[in-house]
C-alpha cells in the first residue's frame, strides 16, 4: 500500500450514533441452494453488522423509493440524499457499534453459483444505466461511491464490472495515490473534496479519504493524535456532503488473507499481469493484521446514518460485482431522480422541412 500514499498531515475529532429504520434487520426469506453465513456462528450478535442474507427477488426496488418501513425516507423528488439498504448479502456496519472483520465470511456465495450471479449483473447494470441518465439530466443531486479494500482486494475490477455501459458524461472515478506537492501542502481532505460529484454526476472514488487514516497509520506517517482526530473530520465532510445532495455509497471490499496470497501469485505467474505486481505488495502484506485493525477501526469509527460502512464480502468476484452493482441500482433508485419537465409545450409541434 505505500505506493499509494505518502505523508498527510492534521486533524480534529468527533463521533456519531444511531440507526436509521433504513438499516433494520431484514429476516430471511431465501430459496435456491441453502446460503453461506455472511458472519460466523459463534460471532453473531458481537460485530456490530447487519447480515442481508442474498434473497431471490425481482431485481426492481421501487419500495425503498415509496414505502420503506417506518416512514424514514425523503419524499419523492426532495432534493436530499436518500439511502436505500444494501442488498442483501451486504454487511452494514450498524452506526456507533464495533465492526468485527475476522467474524465476516470474505468466502460468502448467497448461495448462488457464477452463471446466475453473472446474468442477474446484467440486469442490475441496466438498472444503473437508466437510472443514471436520469440522474444527470434531472441535475440536482449526486453520487459518491467509495471503493476500500487491501492490495488485492479487487477495487478495479469492480469499477469496471459494475459501470460497464454507464454513460461516462455523467460518471467519473478517481483514484487517489501518493499526493502531489501542491496536495501535501493543503490539509489532508482537499484533494478529495475537489473530485467529489457535481450535480448530476456519479462520481466514484477508487481509493479515499480513508487512505489518511489507513496507510498513514500503519506506515506511521503521521502522529496518532493527528490520524485519530481523522475520524470526526471525516464525518464532518461527509455530513456535508450530504447536507448538499449528495448520497454517499461506502463500499469495503473484504477478501482473505489466503485470497490475497492467491491474487499476488496469480500476477506472478501471468506475464499479462505482471504490471500490476510491485514487490513492496509482498512487503506489506507482512502489515496485513496491522492493515485489517485499521480498516476495522475506521469502519467503526465512520459508519454514520448518512454514510455508512458496507463490507462486501469479495472472495468471489461474480458475487461481490452483483453485490455492489445491486445496492448502487437500489440506492440510484431510491433516489427517484426525474426526467426534467420540457421547456415548452410540445403539443401539436412540428419539425418544420
Amino acid at each position: 500500500m505505500s505506493k499509494h500514499h505518502g505523508k498527510h498531515r492534521r486533524g480534529q475529532a468527533s463521533g456519531e450514533s444511531g440507526l436509521s429504520a433504513l438499516q433494520r434487520d431484514v429476516s430471511h426469506r431465501g430459496g435456491g441452494k441453502k446460503a453461506k453465513p455472511h458472519i460466523k456462528a459463534e460471532a453473531e450478535g458481537e460485530s456490530g453488522a447487519e447480515v442481508r442474507p442474498l434473497l431471490h427477488r425481482p431485481p426492481s426496488s421501487a419500495l425503498w423509493a415509496h414505502a420503506v418501513e417506518g416512514g424514514d425516507t425523503v419524499p419523492v423528488g426532495g432534493p436530499g440524499p436518500r439511502c436505500a439498504p444494501a442488498a442483501e448479502g451486504v454487511v452494514t456496519v450498524r452506526p456507533g457499534t464495533r465492526c468485527d472483520l475476522g467474524a465476516i465470511d470474505a468466502d460468502a456465495d448467497g448461495g448462488l453459483d457464477k452463471e446466475t450471479a453473472k446474468a442477474a449483473l446484467v440486469t442490475e447494470r441496466a438498472r444503473i444505466v437508466a437510472l443514471q441518465e436520469r440522474l444527470y439530466a434531472e441535475h440536482r443531486r449526486s453520487l459518491l461511491v467509495v471503493f476500500q479494500a487491501i492490495d488485492t482486494g479487487g477495487k478495479d475490477g469492480t469499477i469496471r464490472a459494475v459501470f460497464e455501459g454507464v454513460n461516462p458524461q455523467g460518471c467519473r472515478v478517481w483514484s487517489f495515490k501518493v499526493p502531489s506537492a501542491e496536495e501535501s501542502d493543503h490539509d489532508f481532505l482537499w484533494r478529495y473534496h475537489a473530485k467529489a460529484p457535481a450535480r448530476g454526476m456519479i462520481n466514484v472514488f477508487n481509493r479515499s479519504h480513508y487512505e489518511d487514516v489507513l496507510v498513514v497509520r500503519v506506515k506511521d506517517l503521521v502522529p496518532e493524535p493527528v490520524w485519530r482526530a481523522r475520524y470526526g473530520q471525516i464525518n464532518d465532510f461527509e455530513r456535508m456532503l450530504a447536507a448538499s445532495g449528495t448520497t454517499i455509497l461506502k463500499f469495503f471490499l473484504h477478501i482473505s488473507k489466503d485470497e490475497q496470497r492467491e491474487r499476488l501469485e496469480a500476477r506472478i505467474a501471468n506475464p499479462d499481469k505482471h504490471w500490476k505486481f510491485d514487490p513492496a505488495d509482498l512487503v506489506e502484506r507482512k502489515s496485513w493484521d496491522a492493515y485489517q485493525g485499521a480498516f476495522a477501526d475506521a469502519l467503526t469509527e465512520c459508519s454514520t446514518p448518512q454514510a455508512p460502512w458496507h463490507v462486501v464480502p469479495a472472495n468471489r468476484k461474480w458475487y461481490r460485482n452483483l453485490l455492489i452493482a445491486r445496492t448502487i441500482a437500489d440506492t440510484l433508485e431510491a433516489m427517484d431522480p426525474r426526467f426534467p419537465e420540457a421547456k415548452a409545450d410540445l403539443s401539436g409541434m412540428t419539425v418544420p422541412e
